[in-house]
């Protein structure tokens, strides 16, 4: 979606983008999803298959999410309104509640969908306020309490979704209509036990003793509703609240910053991924609140950034229309809850229009991001990561040792989305059958006799340090098909279990040493298969192998490479078509070896545009005697770590 507002250099020398760019976009992508309204706009039934909520709870879906990119819109723009948005959501709201209407939205009471959207109407409704719910006629008005009231004490699952409870609750609060204080007071007390370290878990694995469950709704969803339930609540919410919530913020914005690469990629992690640049929700909320530790010009050239890259990369196709998928339309990317309106929740990622034109966020200069000083390494706690992201190559890589969504009472199949060692902001994991049966790109997996690759999940987290991290498992296999994630597909009826595996990642800079050591090993010896980052592309990558080494590069040089470094191994890549978000075609460089029980197995794993193939081990030594490890990187520096064996 282009927009016809030239780039402003001087105010925003890295991306361009100023305010009256994000009013273009945001008044071009409403005006797009008009024609698909029914008659009096209440429900919009836009393009693409249906989710598994059906239909009529998708065409409220695509209402409310827009509406709510309206309330971002509205909320700032005085008494203009030229896309004449609060005349059109207005005409929906009254459709849309009234129960003689052909529209009328299905019940929160009878859809579980509904309960999410009636949380971005109650926000939509207090952003846009003088415009739409202050000049309602009282009939409507009560319609709207009505139809929301079904929320009140209605069942929600032990996540993100308490929030939507909350924040209905404190707008009927707002407009001095019944409410439920149990609903506000147990989404704050419950959502205590989800957070450390200024993150946010997606809820619990039941029993678990610790936190597993971390991707971008820890920002788009927790972070975000519990302050915007302030923000509607005003001086009914408890001050100490509003400043824990704040505390919160900064410490989880000083860590998710160095997620987002210099073009604007953010790293590709966790479920959801087709609401694209929600993930700024977080941010433009701490500049709300003065809840952030970015100045306001890092601020705006993050976000800007983001939003630039998705717009670049054709995340409005021809309609004007988001559509699902993460750059352009990407099917495979659908999940069972996805509609054709789901790619909508994006409109958080408009939340910065609420601060006027003349806060600093949108009238201070752009500021570099800290990786574009210089080369950044962040141990992220919360979720057990390492972040390491180069400044000459603007890539930034996580190694996941930490946390992996599944719950450790037993045996889990991978999730490529949770569960992979490596993530990267220019690399994703297939989105194929095979990626969830038999993973291959940024996993170490044990081989069977038939050659299928044991999984991970659920790991166990052993150490997390400044450059090195350590998790263990127990090699299993599924006797059966994995379900689909947030299916109703049947479980898997067996598994079959084998070794231990303990994987250590020591990092530093694009380079990753990968060390695996095998215990519990039924005979002389196992194979062992590591794999590296997958790497996809309009064209097919070019791709070697050579003795010990495999590698992929694409035409702008971005290359993965996977190199043993210790004992010798066999390269080889695993290609496939239309399975990736990145690119139609994608390859995932690999080594497989033979390791015998208690020896520790050392590969190189490497993400980068400056390093490639059999060079990129060059100056690289990895020394150490049994269960210990020292690594000397090509810089000098030096890296130790102890793989133990796992307890008997």
């Amino acid at each position: 979606m282009p927009t016809s507002v030239p780039d402003d250099r001087s105010l925003s020398p890295y991306t361009g983008f100023t305010r009256a760019h994000w009013e273009t976009v945001a008044d071009n992508a409403l005006a797009a999803v008009r024609p698909y309204a029914t008659e009096q706009h209440a429900l919009l039934h836009l393009p693409g298959p249906a989710s598994a909520s059906g239909r009529h709870s998708d065409g409220l879906e695509g209402f409310a999410r827009t509406f709510l990119l309206a309330g971002f819109r509205l909320a700032q723009s005085g008494d203009t309104d030229p896309g004449g948005h609060a005349e059109w959501y207005a005409r929906g709201l009254a459709a849309g509640t009234d129960p003689a209407s052909a529209e009328r939205w299905p019940d929160v009471r009878d859809r579980p969908q509904a309960r999410v959207e009636c949380a971005s109407l109650a926000i939509a409704l207090h952003e846009s306020r003088p415009w739409i719910w202050d000049r309602l006629d009282d009939a409507v008005r009560q319609r709207i309490v009505d139809w929301m009231s079904g929320m009140l004490g209605v069942w929600v699952p032990e996540n993100n979704w308490l929030w939507f409870r909350c924040v209905t609750s404190a707008f009927l609060r707002s407009v001095g209509a019944p409410y439920s204080g149990h609903d506000i007071g147990y989404a704050i007390e419950r959502a205590e036990d989800w957070q450390v370290d200024g993150w946010y878990a997606d809820g619990a694995e039941p029993g678990a003793p610790e936190l597993r469950n971390f991707d971008y709704y820890c920002g788009w969803a927790m972070q975000f509703y519990a302050l915007w339930y302030c923000r509607i609540s005003g001086d009914d919410a408890d001050p100490a609240v509003v400043e824990r919530y704040r505390d919160r913020l900064r410490r989880y914005l000083d860590d998710v910053q160095h997620l987002i690469a210099p073009d604007g990629a953010p790293v590709y992690h966790g479920r959801s991924l087709t609401y694209r640049y929600a993930m700024l929700a977080p941010f433009w909320t701490g500049a709300a609140f003065d809840a952030t530790p970015l100045s306001p010009g890092r601020t705006r050239r993050l976000a800007s950034g983001v939003l630039r890259h998705f717009l670049d990369a054709g995340c409005f196709d021809e309609r004007g229309l988001q559509v699902l998928g993460w750059h352009g339309e990407f099917p495979r990317m659908r999940q069972v809850y996805s509609g054709p309106g789901s790619p909508y929740w994006s409109s958080k990622g408009f939340a910065g229009l609420v601060l006027p034109p003349e806060h600093p966020v949108w009238t201070e200069r752009e500021e570099p991001l800290a990786v574009e000083a210089g080369d950044v390494h962040r141990t992220l706690t919360a979720p057990g990561w390492l972040v390491s992201a180069t400044a000459a190559d603007g890539v930034v890589r996580v190694v996941n040792h930490g946390s992996d969504h599944t719950d450790p009472a037993g045996p889990g199949a991978d999730d490529p989305l949770y569960a992979r060692i490596g993530y990267a902001s220019h690399a994703a994991p297939d989105a194929t059958e095979a990626a969830r049966t038999d993973p291959v790109d940024s996993h170490v997996a044990v081989l069977d006799a038939a050659g299928r690759p044991s999984h991970r999940s659920p790991l166990t987290r052993v150490h997390l340090g400044a450059r090195v991290a350590v998790s263990r498992h127990r090699a299993h296999w599924p006797e059966g098909t994995p379900p689909r994630p947030y299916s109703d597909d049947p479980p898997i009826p067996a598994w079959r279990t084998g070794p231990w595996v303990t994987t250590a990642s020591l990092v530093n800079g694009p380079l990753e040493v990968r060390l695996v050591r095998v215990d519990g090993v039924a005979g002389d010896s196992v194979r062992v298969r590591i794999g590296g980052y997958c790497l996809a592309d309009a064209e097919p990558p070019q791709r070697a192998t050579g003795a010990d080494v495999a590698w992929a590069w694409r035409g702008d040089g971005l290359a993965s490479t996977v190199a043993a470094l210790r004992g010798s191994a066999v390269g080889a890549i695993d290609e496939a078509t239309d399975a990736n978000a990145l690119g139609p075609h994608s390859a995932t460089p690999y080594l497989t070896a033979d390791a015998t029980a208690g020896e520790v197995i050392a590969v190189l794993v490497c993400l980068s545009k400056v390093v490639a193939g059999p060079a990129a081990s060059a100056g690289l030594r990895v020394t150490g005697d049994g269960s210990a490890a020292v690594v000397t990187w090509p810089d000098g520096s030096r890296d130790e770590v102890d793989l133990p064996a796992p307890p008997a």
